[in-house]
Order: structure tokens, then sequence, then C-alpha cells
């Protein structure tokens, strides 16, 4: 897919292109579209794009968040912000949008495409609160409900290739992987993979739907009785379980019960297709491997290796592999068991 960062010209060319980014740029950008910011302004969490809370005269502040060059085309970021809006309207699920400025989401100021959402705030949600986790179901389903509406024409799928295999070979190619683990890594990748297409023969030819992507709790936001969904940017196609296997934690034993009040919830507005938990661990398994090319796509920002200086050593490598072969063994026990209500 043309809009697949992993499909980018070059993503080390685009490594420091952040650094063009002033203190005046941001507040130019903001008041480009018509704001009075009052000069405050927050770096948030986030390091693939730039995000900022910007404050404003007399209004509340804003959040304002400048794309990261080379990772996504116009057509696929214009892509996210319309199915936000559809999910946050039609489908009333408490997603956070873009602002429409002049009829549109996605601006330019300099060399930077960038927008602006409401500032919402919050806490990531207790994964311990069962009722939250129910809640949080219901709320995933009805993502999936207007994500199978129709599908993604920008945005890539979800699936082997795009998350194991392109991650392997970027990862030998750019020279990452220590010289010693080559055979170990490679050797491990084959089984990997094999197995992970065992779990997909097991699932059945999931259906695949257009999906939040990134669904895990930094990116839900709860605050007293109110929930918020934010950051739809590594939204994807792919199978339903991809956006509810994030929410589980812990062994077996704690994630069964887990799992019970999620799909709990789900199951109120949407199917749910049992043969689809064959995939929790293959999936986790394509989230090492694509998180590790991550990294390694982003070595050269200097906000990565700030933020990551444990990454690229051989002590990292080697509990890679060590994880790689944990989850290698996870995919063969059976899945977790849904005890339908």
């Amino acid at each position: 897919m043309d809009s697949s960062e992993d499909n980018a010209p070059t993503d080390a060319q685009y490594s420091l292109a952040y650094q063009e980014l002033q203190p005046d740029d941001i507040l130019n950008a903001v008041e480009a579209l018509g704001y009075r910011c009052d000069g405050r302004f927050l770096a948030l969490n986030s390091y693939e794009n730039r995000v900022y809370r910007v404050g404003l005269e007399e209004l509340s502040p804003i959040v304002v968040k400048f794309y990261r060059p080379g990772r996504w085309t116009d057509a696929a970021i214009l892509e996210e912000h319309q199915f936000a809006i559809e999910l946050a309207t039609e489908a009333e699920v408490p997603v956070v949008p873009p602002v429409v400025h002049h009829d549109a989401t996605l601006h330019h100021f300099s060399s930077f495409r960038y927008s602006i959402f409401p500032c919402r705030g919050g806490r990531s949600p207790d994964l311990d609160n069962m009722d939250l986790l129910r809640h949080l179901g219901r709320f995933v389903a009805r993502i999936h409900l207007h994500g199978e509406r129709k599908n993604f024409i920008h945005r890539p799928t979800i699936d082997l290739d795009s998350y194991g295999i392109v991650s392997r070979d970027f990862l030998l190619k750019a020279g990452f992987i220590p010289e010693h683990l080559h055979v170990a890594y490679t050797s491990l990748c084959e089984h990997l993979f094999e197995a992970i297409g065992e779990c997909y023969a097991q699932a059945g030819k999931p259906r695949i739907l257009r999906l939040h992507g990134d669904c895990h709790p930094a990116n839900i936001l709860t605050i007293d009785e109110e929930i918020h969904i934010v950051d739809l940017d590594d939204a994807r196609m792919g199978p339903a379980v991809q956006d509810l296997w994030m929410f589980l934690s812990g062994d077996r034993f704690e994630q069964t019960p887990q799992l019970q009040e999620l799909l709990g919830g789900y199951t109120e507005f949407r199917r749910f297709d049992a043969p689809e938990l064959h995939l929790i661990e293959a999936l986790r398994t394509l989230r090492i491997m694509h998180y590790a090319a991550w990294l390694a796509r982003r070595w050269e920002d200097p906000a990565f290796k700030i933020a990551f200086p444990w990454f690229n050593t051989n002590r990292y490598w080697e509990d890679h592999i060590l994880s790689l072969k944990e989850q290698l063994s996870l995919m063969q026990e059976p899945p977790l068991v849904w005890l339908k209500d």
C-alpha cells in the first residue's frame, strides 16, 4: 500500500524533520486557523508524531498534531479523519475526532501537515475493573459495526506480511540484528511465520474490517464515568480481535475472566466469531516484531535515542529473540476459552 509507513520512501531521511519544528512554528500554525494562542503549550506523550496541548485566549485548550513526514499520504490521513468523524457522529462512539476548519481537517504549515483536536483529559483505564472492561467491549463492537460497512482504500492491513515479513527483512537488511544472532533470528522467524499461518488457518479466514488498530489502554482516557477513545493514527484493516486482545493482561488464569467481560459487552452489539481467539498470540507476535522494526526505522530521530536508550544493544536483541521464542510456545497452546453469557 502506498500509504503504509513500511513502504515510505526512506524513513531515515525524515528522522530529523522535527528539528525544523520550533515553538514559534507550533503557535503560528495554530493561529493560522484563526485561534489566538496565549503562549502556553505542552508536549504530549507521542513519538511517531509531535503532539502539543496549546492554550488559547478565552477558550479551552486544544491539541495540535504534526504528522511525521513521509509516513502516511494525505489520502490516508483524511481517511482516518473521516472514519473518526463518522464514529463520533453517526455511531455515537466517544472517539475524539479532528476539528473541521474551512471544510478541512488536514492543514499545512511550512513543510508540515497538522490537525487540531479537542483537548480531552483522563487516565488509562483500570483493567482490573470488570465493569469497565464490559463497557469497553461495547464501544469496540460499535466501532466494528461501523467499520465493517466499507473498507479502507488508502490504509493497509495488519497481517503476516506487513507486520512480520517486512519487519524481519528490514531489521536484517538494515543491519540491526547483531551478526552473532543472525542464524538464531532467521531460523526462529521461519518457525514463527509457520505458526502464525497455522493460527490464521485455525481462525477460519476471519473477516477483515476497519479497526482502531492500536486499541491499547493508553489510547483510552477515563475520567469519573466518562470515556474517550483517542489516536486513530494506526487505523487499519484487520480482524476484530485485534482491537480486543490488548486489553488482556497477566497470565492465562487472569486473562480468561477479562475476556469474558470484554466479549460480554462486545456481543451486546455485534457477533464475535470465537475462532478468532486463535489469533491472539499470533497478533501479539506480529506486534512485537513490528514494534522492534518501528524503533529501528525511527532510530535516527534524536527523540527516540533519548526515550529508548536500551534499544539496539546486544541485550535488547537477545531479549527480543527470547520473547519471540516464548510467543512461539504460546501459539502452540490452545486459545483462551470464552464461555458465552
